[in-house]
């Protein structure tokens, strides 16, 4: 049986103070803050789940490809890394669809029964796959103990 994490990344493992620009590239501007600073600990809290596997659920991949948003990440989230919501069939409307819409449709297209989110955003989750949610405030992403509890719970229950 697959067990899935949809994982966003700004607002989760980081602040979702980012940007992308011309000159820049994708940068934070959160003072004091670092791009993928919360990412250890994600990759601490599935390390007694090796069954676990990750769909990218990043607005990064519709910006930059798969490969580039798989490339950014440690290599112990990375190698967990089976696909994405986003693909270029889908992303003519896909970027219309709330984040609930899109997590939600890629795992009824996949024939998932256990999988979970992290994510920022809780716009548009269907009232049955409110509880599979797992949110975060988008200043302090899974760093706060009250994030990291809940998904300690979820991984349990998968």
């Amino acid at each position: 049986m697959n067990k899935i994490c949809y994982l966003d990344f700004d607002g989760v493992l980081h602040s979702s103070e980012v940007f992308l620009s011309r000159h820049l590239g994708i940068h934070m501007q959160a003072h004091g803050r670092a791009l993928f600073e919360w990412a250890p600990i994600l990759v601490e809290l599935l390390e007694p789940h090796p069954e676990v596997s990750i769909v990218l659920s990043t607005s990064w991949v519709g910006e930059r490809g798969k490969e580039f948003a798989c490339g950014v990440l440690p290599p112990a989230l990375k190698e967990r890394v089976i696909g994405a919501t986003y693909s270029p069939d889908n992303l003519r409307y896909f970027d219309a669809w709330s984040r609930g819409r899109q997590v939600t449709s890629d795992a009824q297209s996949r024939k998932l029964d256990s999988w979970f989110a992290i994510d920022d955003d809780d716009r548009g989750w269907p009232p049955g796959a409110a509880d599979r949610l797992v949110l975060t405030d988008g200043s302090n992403g899974i760093s706060s103990v009250a994030s990291q509890n809940a998904i300690r719970r979820v991984l349990l229950s998968l």
